[in-house]
């Protein structure tokens, strides 16, 4: 019998990783497996989602080449053959991706003997939308919404989402809910899905989005973070990390930007080290003059790789 997959995509900071931590909450009695794929080598996502899953594996390089093709199937095959009974599998895709290229992987009608894939759910920024309309002609959005079998509309308010509502249903996308009340799986699973669903994966250039990644041990002041931060912004579509802040050693916070809107919100559990990823659109973003703010600001800062 073949396990049941979910897959969710959505642009650079919908709220993908919140959204799979209430679904991953909600399914009590579930032995669940999240796949996490993400733009970098820093997978701030699968951290983040490790608490509400039976097993949490992070992919490396977001743009869904050929070689994380290999690396998806190796990973399905290496749950399935756990000895932990899985089942439900959740792949979240990285907001930088195209997600036809892993609904290509799972529909291989070799990968289809082992799983089934339940449904695709797109997580879509309604403040986003407000703040930068023209994300409705940006091709990888556009791809991303295309994939969805339902569309879940995270943060905004009333106003937005009831706007955003009406024009996704005038682009055919008529299942559409609140991400902070996710269905079941079992409800997504409902769907009925073609296997020639879908269109060619867009090919998104290497030179589009550059990202800055860098961990270190110790804590952060706060006050030369937000100082930093707040330089960066103008440059930034995402950034992303976990922080053991000086003025509260007790807790880790998770850090969230999505171009000027910063929230920051406290973990359940202490990490060991701190780790933050810029990512940026080339054009606006210059990962060497971001690259010296952060050694400036932070004498003990340790960068482990930069992507361009």
């Amino acid at each position: 019998m073949s396990v049941n997959v979910t897959l969710v995509t959505g642009f650079l900071g919908a709220g993908k990783t919140s959204f799979i931590n209430r679904l991953l909450h909600n399914e009590v009695g579930l032995a669940i497996a999240a796949i996490v794929n993400d733009f970098g080598s820093i997978n701030i996502d699968a951290a983040l989602i490790s608490e509400n899953a039976e097993d949490v594996i992070g992919l490396k390089n977001g743009c869904i080449c050929c070689s994380l093709q290999g690396d998806l199937l190796r990973t399905l095959k290496a749950v399935l053959s756990s000895e932990r009974k899985i089942d439900h599998i959740v792949i979240e895709a990285s907001g930088v991706s195209d997600p036809q290229g892993i609904v290509e992987v799972l529909m291989d009608p070799v990968v289809r003997e082992a799983v089934h894939l339940d449904a695709v759910v797109t997580i879509v920024d309604t403040e986003a939308l407000a703040d930068n309309p023209a994300l409705y002609a940006d091709k990888l959005w556009l791809a991303q919404l295309r994939a969805g079998d339902f569309v879940g509309l995270s943060k905004g308010n009333d106003g937005e989402r009831l706007a955003v509502t009406e024009r996704l249903r005038a682009m055919g996308k008529s299942f559409v809910f609140d991400s902070a009340e996710p269905p079941t799986l079992a409800v997504l699973g409902q769907v009925e899905r073609s296997a020639e669903r879908g269109t060619e994966p867009v090919i998104i250039a290497d030179d589009r989005f550059a990202t800055v990644e860098w961990e270190w041990e110790g804590e952060v002041d706060t006050g030369a973070f937000q100082t930093c931060i707040e330089a960066l912004a103008p440059q930034l579509v995402r950034a992303k990390g976990i922080l053991n802040l000086s003025r509260s050693r007790d807790v880790s916070y998770n850090f969230n930007l999505v171009g000027r809107r910063a929230s920051m919100s406290k973990l359940a559990h202490r990490q060991n080290t701190c780790q933050l990823v810029l990512i940026g659109e080339r054009e606006h973003f210059d990962p060497e003059a971001a690259r010296s703010l952060l050694f400036q600001t932070f004498a003990d800062l340790k960068v482990v790789s930069q992507n361009g």
